[in-house]
Protein backbone atom coordinates (compact mmCIF):
# COMPACT_ATOMS: atom_id res chain seq x y z
CA UNK A 1 0.00 0.00 0.00
CA UNK A 2 1.55 3.60 -1.10
CA UNK A 3 2.49 5.42 1.99
CA UNK A 4 1.76 9.46 1.42
CA UNK A 5 4.91 10.47 3.59
CA UNK A 6 7.26 7.93 1.77
CA UNK A 7 10.07 9.80 -0.24
CA UNK A 8 9.10 10.00 -3.95
CA UNK A 9 12.47 10.22 -5.41
CA UNK A 10 13.28 11.74 -8.80
CA UNK A 11 15.18 8.92 -10.84
CA UNK A 12 16.19 5.86 -8.20
CA UNK A 13 18.21 2.59 -9.19
CA UNK A 14 15.69 -0.02 -10.05
CA UNK A 15 17.40 -3.25 -9.74
CA UNK A 16 15.87 -5.90 -12.09
CA UNK A 17 16.25 -9.55 -10.51
CA UNK A 18 19.73 -10.83 -12.27
CA UNK A 19 22.18 -8.38 -11.07
CA UNK A 20 22.81 -10.79 -7.86
CA UNK A 21 23.71 -13.61 -10.53
CA UNK A 22 26.79 -12.20 -12.19
CA UNK A 23 27.36 -10.34 -9.05
CA UNK A 24 28.06 -13.79 -7.13
CA UNK A 25 29.53 -15.31 -10.14
CA UNK A 26 32.33 -12.86 -9.77
CA UNK A 27 32.78 -13.66 -5.65
CA UNK A 28 32.94 -17.31 -6.74
CA UNK A 29 35.53 -16.85 -9.40
CA UNK A 30 37.20 -14.27 -7.10
CA UNK A 31 37.20 -11.61 -10.34
CA UNK A 32 37.16 -9.08 -8.10
CA UNK A 33 39.53 -6.62 -9.90
CA UNK A 34 38.72 -4.44 -13.24
CA UNK A 35 39.30 -8.05 -15.75
CA UNK A 36 36.90 -11.12 -15.96
CA UNK A 37 33.86 -12.00 -17.62
CA UNK A 38 31.47 -9.39 -16.28
CA UNK A 39 33.48 -6.61 -18.13
CA UNK A 40 33.99 -8.51 -21.36
CA UNK A 41 30.30 -9.37 -21.37
CA UNK A 42 28.85 -5.76 -20.25
CA UNK A 43 30.62 -4.50 -22.98
CA UNK A 44 29.60 -6.92 -25.46
CA UNK A 45 25.87 -6.73 -24.70
CA UNK A 46 26.77 -2.49 -25.18
CA UNK A 47 27.64 -3.04 -28.30
CA UNK A 48 24.94 -5.61 -29.07
CA UNK A 49 22.40 -2.96 -28.40
CA UNK A 50 23.63 -0.10 -29.51
CA UNK A 51 25.19 -1.43 -32.72
CA UNK A 52 28.48 -0.09 -31.88
CA UNK A 53 31.38 -1.75 -33.02
CA UNK A 54 33.83 -1.18 -29.68
CA UNK A 55 32.88 -0.59 -26.11
CA UNK A 56 34.73 0.26 -22.59
CA UNK A 57 33.63 -0.02 -19.57
CA UNK A 58 35.19 2.83 -16.82
CA UNK A 59 34.32 4.11 -13.36
CA UNK A 60 32.15 6.94 -14.88
CA UNK A 61 30.56 8.79 -17.75
CA UNK A 62 32.97 11.62 -16.40
CA UNK A 63 35.76 9.48 -16.86
CA UNK A 64 34.94 8.21 -20.66
CA UNK A 65 34.39 12.12 -21.40
CA UNK A 66 38.17 12.64 -20.23
CA UNK A 67 39.47 9.67 -22.08
CA UNK A 68 37.28 10.96 -25.04
CA UNK A 69 39.10 14.29 -25.04
CA UNK A 70 42.89 12.64 -24.87
CA UNK A 71 41.88 10.30 -27.59
CA UNK A 72 40.76 13.55 -29.21
CA UNK A 73 44.46 15.32 -29.18
CA UNK A 74 42.94 17.79 -26.61
CA UNK A 75 45.79 19.78 -24.50
CA UNK A 76 46.42 22.23 -22.16
CA UNK A 77 44.98 25.88 -24.45
CA UNK A 78 42.93 23.85 -26.96
CA UNK A 79 39.64 24.75 -26.56
CA UNK A 80 36.57 22.77 -27.32
CA UNK A 81 33.07 23.65 -28.03
CA UNK A 82 30.64 22.30 -25.03
CA UNK A 83 26.47 22.30 -25.16
CA UNK A 84 25.59 24.87 -22.42
CA UNK A 85 22.53 23.22 -21.32
CA UNK A 86 24.18 20.28 -19.50
CA UNK A 87 25.16 18.60 -16.32
CA UNK A 88 28.95 20.09 -15.39
CA UNK A 89 30.18 17.24 -15.69
CA UNK A 90 30.30 17.46 -19.33
CA UNK A 91 32.18 20.40 -19.07
CA UNK A 92 34.53 19.68 -16.08
CA UNK A 93 36.75 17.21 -18.56
CA UNK A 94 38.09 20.28 -20.25
CA UNK A 95 39.32 21.65 -17.58
CA UNK A 96 41.00 18.59 -16.59
CA UNK A 97 42.95 18.87 -19.85
CA UNK A 98 44.16 22.64 -19.00
CA UNK A 99 41.78 23.42 -22.30
CA UNK A 100 39.25 26.12 -22.61
CA UNK A 101 35.48 25.16 -22.85
CA UNK A 102 33.33 27.14 -25.61
CA UNK A 103 29.58 26.75 -24.69
CA UNK A 104 26.99 27.03 -27.70
CA UNK A 105 23.35 27.36 -26.79
CA UNK A 106 20.39 25.37 -27.56
CA UNK A 107 17.52 25.67 -29.99
CA UNK A 108 14.12 25.14 -29.18
CA UNK A 109 12.68 21.88 -30.50
CA UNK A 110 15.34 19.56 -28.67
CA UNK A 111 16.97 21.61 -26.03
CA UNK A 112 20.05 20.35 -27.31
CA UNK A 113 23.34 22.01 -29.21
CA UNK A 114 22.27 24.57 -31.94
CA UNK A 115 23.67 23.87 -35.11
CA UNK A 116 23.76 27.19 -36.21
CA UNK A 117 25.16 28.70 -33.51
CA UNK A 118 27.66 25.57 -33.57
CA UNK A 119 29.03 26.86 -36.90
CA UNK A 120 29.15 30.08 -35.77
CA UNK A 121 31.07 29.61 -32.79
CA UNK A 122 33.41 27.52 -34.64
CA UNK A 123 34.21 30.49 -37.27
CA UNK A 124 34.39 33.16 -34.61
CA UNK A 125 36.83 30.75 -32.65
CA UNK A 126 38.98 30.01 -35.89
CA UNK A 127 38.94 33.84 -36.10
CA UNK A 128 40.36 34.78 -33.08
CA UNK A 129 42.19 31.28 -31.67
CA UNK A 130 42.63 28.58 -34.12
CA UNK A 131 40.42 25.72 -34.38
CA UNK A 132 38.79 24.02 -31.86
CA UNK A 133 39.79 20.41 -30.88
CA UNK A 134 36.16 19.17 -30.01
CA UNK A 135 32.94 19.58 -30.20
CA UNK A 136 30.64 17.79 -27.12
CA UNK A 137 27.16 16.90 -27.62
CA UNK A 138 24.64 16.50 -25.30
CA UNK A 139 21.31 14.18 -26.21
CA UNK A 140 19.61 16.13 -22.96
CA UNK A 141 17.04 14.34 -20.87
CA UNK A 142 17.09 11.66 -23.34
CA UNK A 143 15.91 13.57 -26.50
CA UNK A 144 18.42 13.01 -29.34
CA UNK A 145 20.39 16.48 -30.40
CA UNK A 146 20.30 17.49 -34.39
CA UNK A 147 22.75 14.96 -34.82
CA UNK A 148 22.65 15.19 -38.58
CA UNK A 149 23.19 18.95 -39.10
CA UNK A 150 26.48 18.46 -36.48
CA UNK A 151 27.92 16.13 -37.94
CA UNK A 152 27.56 17.35 -41.09
CA UNK A 153 29.00 21.27 -39.81
CA UNK A 154 31.84 18.59 -37.71
CA UNK A 155 33.08 17.08 -41.31
CA UNK A 156 33.04 20.72 -43.01
CA UNK A 157 35.26 21.50 -40.25
CA UNK A 158 36.97 18.61 -39.66
CA UNK A 159 37.05 18.29 -35.55
CA UNK A 160 35.57 15.59 -34.09
CA UNK A 161 32.54 14.81 -32.50
CA UNK A 162 32.11 13.14 -29.07
CA UNK A 163 28.42 12.45 -27.92
CA UNK A 164 27.27 12.47 -24.53
CA UNK A 165 24.80 10.35 -24.44
CA UNK A 166 24.99 10.14 -20.57
CA UNK A 167 20.90 10.25 -20.22
CA UNK A 168 20.11 8.55 -23.72
CA UNK A 169 20.69 4.77 -23.48
CA UNK A 170 17.87 3.81 -25.82
CA UNK A 171 17.28 7.13 -27.54
CA UNK A 172 17.54 6.95 -31.27
CA UNK A 173 16.93 8.70 -34.53
CA UNK A 174 15.55 6.92 -37.41
CA UNK A 175 16.77 4.04 -35.91
CA UNK A 176 19.93 4.73 -34.89
CA UNK A 177 21.13 4.60 -31.73
CA UNK A 178 22.31 7.54 -29.48
CA UNK A 179 25.99 6.71 -28.15
CA UNK A 180 26.91 5.71 -31.97
CA UNK A 181 26.90 9.23 -33.55
CA UNK A 182 30.18 10.71 -32.67
CA UNK A 183 34.00 9.87 -33.57
CA UNK A 184 33.84 9.07 -29.88
CA UNK A 185 30.62 8.66 -27.47
CA UNK A 186 29.86 7.97 -24.08
CA UNK A 187 26.97 6.70 -21.27
CA UNK A 188 26.74 7.15 -17.67
CA UNK A 189 25.54 4.02 -15.44
CA UNK A 190 25.03 6.08 -12.54
CA UNK A 191 22.37 5.67 -9.93
CA UNK A 192 19.92 7.95 -11.44
CA UNK A 193 20.29 6.77 -14.87
CA UNK A 194 17.87 4.50 -17.06
CA UNK A 195 20.06 1.47 -15.99
CA UNK A 196 22.74 1.81 -13.28
CA UNK A 197 25.67 0.60 -11.86
CA UNK A 198 26.09 2.02 -8.48
CA UNK A 199 28.71 4.02 -10.68
CA UNK A 200 30.15 3.54 -13.68
CA UNK A 201 30.12 4.53 -17.38
CA UNK A 202 30.97 3.42 -20.98
CA UNK A 203 33.10 5.02 -23.78
CA UNK A 204 31.90 3.68 -27.30
CA UNK A 205 33.03 3.94 -31.18
CA UNK A 206 33.73 2.06 -34.35
CA UNK A 207 37.57 2.47 -34.17
CA UNK A 208 38.80 0.01 -32.79
CA UNK A 209 41.92 1.68 -32.01
CA UNK A 210 40.07 4.49 -30.28
CA UNK A 211 39.69 1.71 -27.88
CA UNK A 212 41.83 -0.16 -27.30
CA UNK A 213 44.19 3.00 -26.42
CA UNK A 214 41.05 4.18 -24.10
CA UNK A 215 41.77 0.72 -22.09
CA UNK A 216 45.55 1.38 -22.48
CA UNK A 217 45.03 4.83 -20.58
CA UNK A 218 42.01 3.65 -18.09
CA UNK A 219 44.39 0.96 -16.58
CA UNK A 220 46.99 3.28 -15.65
CA UNK A 221 48.96 3.37 -18.96
CA UNK A 222 50.89 0.40 -18.17
CA UNK A 223 53.60 -1.07 -20.89
CA UNK A 224 53.72 -4.38 -22.06
CA UNK A 225 56.37 -5.82 -20.00
CA UNK A 226 56.97 -8.35 -17.17
CA UNK A 227 57.09 -5.38 -14.93
CA UNK A 228 55.44 -2.13 -13.99
CA UNK A 229 56.58 0.06 -17.38
CA UNK A 230 54.80 3.88 -17.89
CA UNK A 231 55.56 5.53 -20.62
CA UNK A 232 52.40 7.41 -20.94
CA UNK A 233 50.22 9.27 -17.50
CA UNK A 234 47.61 6.49 -17.31
CA UNK A 235 44.53 6.71 -14.71
CA UNK A 236 42.83 4.43 -12.67
CA UNK A 237 39.40 4.88 -14.72
CA UNK A 238 38.36 0.77 -15.38
CA UNK A 239 35.22 -0.57 -14.19
CA UNK A 240 35.44 -3.81 -11.68
CA UNK A 241 33.84 -7.14 -12.63
CA UNK A 242 31.69 -6.59 -9.50
CA UNK A 243 30.24 -3.46 -10.89
CA UNK A 244 30.16 -4.85 -14.49
CA UNK A 245 27.68 -7.82 -12.93
CA UNK A 246 25.41 -5.33 -11.66
CA UNK A 247 25.45 -3.67 -15.47
CA UNK A 248 24.62 -7.45 -17.26
CA UNK A 249 21.64 -7.74 -15.16
CA UNK A 250 20.62 -4.25 -15.86
CA UNK A 251 20.79 -4.84 -19.34
CA UNK A 252 18.43 -7.51 -19.63
CA UNK A 253 15.76 -5.32 -18.13
CA UNK A 254 16.67 -1.73 -20.27
CA UNK A 255 13.76 -2.34 -22.72
CA UNK A 256 11.27 -2.38 -19.89
CA UNK A 257 13.25 0.65 -17.95
CA UNK A 258 12.98 2.65 -21.23
CA UNK A 259 9.31 1.56 -21.71
CA UNK A 260 8.49 2.43 -18.05
CA UNK A 261 10.01 6.08 -18.40
CA UNK A 262 7.85 6.71 -21.41
CA UNK A 263 4.62 5.32 -19.56
CA UNK A 264 5.93 8.31 -16.78
CA UNK A 265 5.79 10.60 -19.40
CA UNK A 266 2.32 9.79 -21.28
CA UNK A 267 0.76 9.57 -17.77
CA UNK A 268 1.61 12.97 -16.80
CA UNK A 269 0.81 14.33 -19.90
CA UNK A 270 -2.38 12.72 -19.77
CA UNK A 271 -3.29 13.67 -16.07
CA UNK A 272 -2.06 17.01 -16.19
CA UNK A 273 -3.54 17.75 -19.95
CA UNK A 274 0.01 18.76 -21.32
CA UNK A 275 0.07 21.01 -24.10
CA UNK A 276 3.08 20.13 -26.58
CA UNK A 277 5.41 22.97 -26.54
CA UNK A 278 5.67 24.91 -30.00
CA UNK A 279 8.65 27.27 -29.45
CA UNK A 280 9.98 28.14 -32.78
CA UNK A 281 11.48 31.58 -32.19
CA UNK A 282 13.82 33.16 -29.61
CA UNK A 283 11.74 35.81 -27.92
CA UNK A 284 10.08 33.34 -25.72
CA UNK A 285 6.65 33.47 -27.47
CA UNK A 286 4.96 30.38 -26.41
CA UNK A 287 2.49 28.59 -28.93
CA UNK A 288 0.66 25.16 -28.42
CA UNK A 289 -1.34 23.37 -30.83
CA UNK A 290 -4.74 22.86 -28.57
CA UNK A 291 -6.30 24.98 -26.18
CA UNK A 292 -6.13 22.88 -23.38
CA UNK A 293 -5.19 26.02 -21.32
CA UNK A 294 -3.33 23.88 -18.70
CA UNK A 295 -0.26 26.31 -18.76
CA UNK A 296 2.42 22.67 -18.65
CA UNK A 297 4.08 22.23 -21.78
CA UNK A 298 5.36 19.34 -22.66
CA UNK A 299 8.01 18.63 -25.39
CA UNK A 300 7.16 16.27 -28.35
CA UNK A 301 9.91 13.90 -29.98
CA UNK A 302 10.50 15.09 -33.49
CA UNK A 303 9.87 13.43 -36.72
CA UNK A 304 12.08 9.83 -36.84
CA UNK A 305 13.00 10.45 -33.13
CA UNK A 306 12.29 8.23 -30.27
CA UNK A 307 13.34 9.66 -26.60
CA UNK A 308 14.26 7.14 -23.94
CA UNK A 309 12.05 9.91 -22.10
CA UNK A 310 14.90 9.48 -18.76
CA UNK A 311 13.48 12.61 -16.82
CA UNK A 312 9.50 14.13 -17.91
CA UNK A 313 10.46 17.47 -17.57
CA UNK A 314 7.66 20.10 -18.49
CA UNK A 315 7.54 24.46 -18.57
CA UNK A 316 5.41 26.19 -16.99
CA UNK A 317 4.03 28.83 -17.96
CA UNK A 318 2.67 31.43 -15.19
CA UNK A 319 0.13 33.28 -16.99
CA UNK A 320 -1.89 30.29 -17.76
CA UNK A 321 -1.27 29.37 -13.91
CA UNK A 322 -2.62 31.86 -11.54
CA UNK A 323 0.68 33.37 -11.79
CA UNK A 324 2.08 29.82 -10.33
CA UNK A 325 5.81 29.21 -11.23
CA UNK A 326 7.58 26.26 -11.99
CA UNK A 327 10.02 27.18 -8.24
CA UNK A 328 6.72 27.37 -6.42
CA UNK A 329 5.51 24.40 -8.16
CA UNK A 330 9.15 22.77 -6.97
CA UNK A 331 8.69 24.14 -3.35
CA UNK A 332 5.40 22.62 -3.09
CA UNK A 333 6.38 19.49 -4.51
CA UNK A 334 9.21 19.06 -1.56
CA UNK A 335 6.90 20.15 1.64
CA UNK A 336 5.33 16.80 0.40
CA UNK A 337 7.95 14.80 0.44
CA UNK A 338 8.96 14.64 -3.11
CA UNK A 339 11.90 15.39 -5.44
CA UNK A 340 11.61 17.47 -8.14
CA UNK A 341 14.46 20.11 -10.05
CA UNK A 342 14.52 22.73 -12.53
CA UNK A 343 16.20 22.01 -15.56
CA UNK A 344 19.81 22.55 -15.87
CA UNK A 345 21.53 25.34 -15.28
CA UNK A 346 23.42 26.69 -18.08
CA UNK A 347 27.11 26.44 -18.17
CA UNK A 348 27.51 29.81 -19.29
CA UNK A 349 25.68 30.50 -16.17
CA UNK A 350 27.76 28.81 -13.79
CA UNK A 351 30.16 30.61 -11.14
CA UNK A 352 32.96 28.20 -12.29
CA UNK A 353 32.03 28.50 -16.40
CA UNK A 354 30.37 32.15 -16.25
CA UNK A 355 33.49 33.86 -17.63
CA UNK A 356 34.36 31.76 -20.43
CA UNK A 357 32.78 32.01 -23.99
CA UNK A 358 29.46 31.71 -24.40
CA UNK A 359 27.78 32.10 -27.95
CA UNK A 360 23.72 31.84 -27.03
CA UNK A 361 20.16 33.03 -27.67
CA UNK A 362 18.67 32.67 -24.85
CA UNK A 363 16.99 29.45 -25.17
CA UNK A 364 18.86 27.38 -22.50
CA UNK A 365 17.92 30.61 -20.03
CA UNK A 366 14.61 30.80 -20.74
CA UNK A 367 14.59 26.97 -20.18
CA UNK A 368 16.37 27.34 -16.93
CA UNK A 369 13.89 29.56 -15.87
CA UNK A 370 10.44 27.85 -16.52
CA UNK A 371 11.55 24.13 -16.53
CA UNK A 372 10.96 20.96 -13.97
CA UNK A 373 12.01 18.34 -14.02
CA UNK A 374 9.19 15.60 -12.34
CA UNK A 375 9.65 12.33 -10.82
CA UNK A 376 10.64 9.69 -13.35
CA UNK A 377 12.14 6.54 -12.09
CA UNK A 378 11.04 3.20 -13.71
CA UNK A 379 10.17 1.69 -10.30
CA UNK A 380 7.01 4.55 -10.12
CA UNK A 381 3.55 3.37 -9.12
CA UNK A 382 -0.10 4.20 -10.53
CA UNK A 383 0.03 5.78 -6.87
CA UNK A 384 3.22 7.58 -6.64
CA UNK A 385 2.48 9.54 -10.25
CA UNK A 386 -1.06 10.44 -8.74
CA UNK A 387 0.86 12.11 -5.61
CA UNK A 388 3.23 14.04 -8.06
CA UNK A 389 0.18 15.04 -9.89
CA UNK A 390 -2.08 15.90 -6.57
CA UNK A 391 0.69 17.96 -4.84
CA UNK A 392 0.83 19.71 -8.75
CA UNK A 393 -2.64 20.53 -8.44
CA UNK A 394 -2.32 21.29 -4.72
CA UNK A 395 -0.17 25.23 -5.68
CA UNK A 396 -1.92 25.88 -8.60
CA UNK A 397 -4.97 28.33 -8.94
CA UNK A 398 -8.70 26.78 -8.63
CA UNK A 399 -9.86 27.99 -12.18
CA UNK A 400 -6.74 26.31 -13.34
CA UNK A 401 -7.85 22.65 -11.99
CA UNK A 402 -10.48 21.87 -14.49
CA UNK A 403 -7.27 20.26 -16.76
CA UNK A 404 -6.72 17.43 -14.57
CA UNK A 405 -8.43 14.11 -15.09
CA UNK A 406 -9.63 12.85 -12.37
CA UNK A 407 -10.25 9.35 -13.36
CA UNK A 408 -6.67 8.95 -13.44
CA UNK A 409 -5.70 9.71 -10.09
CA UNK A 410 -5.96 6.95 -7.11
CA UNK A 411 -8.03 8.51 -4.22
CA UNK A 412 -8.23 12.28 -6.21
Amino acid sequence: MNNANTRIYLSSPHMGGDELYYVHDAFEKNWIAPLGANVDGFETELQDFTGIEHAAVVTSGTAALHLALMLCGVESGDEVICQSMTFTASANPILYQGATPVFVDSEAETWNMDPELLEKAIWDRIQKKGKPKAIIVVDLYGMPAKMEAIIRISEKYDIPVIEDAAEALGSSIDGQQCGTFGLLSVLSFNGNKIITTSGGGALLSDQQELIEKARFLATQARDDAPHYEHSELGYNYRMSNVLAGIGRGQMKVLDDRIAARRKNFNFYFDALQGSWLEHDSLDSEWQVNDTSNSGIYFLPEPEGYFSNRWLTTVLIKPDETGGVKAEEIRVALEKENIECRPLWKPMHQQPLYKEYPHYGAGVSDWLFEYGLCLPSGSNLTDADRSRVVEAISKVLQPKNLHYLKKDRLSGF
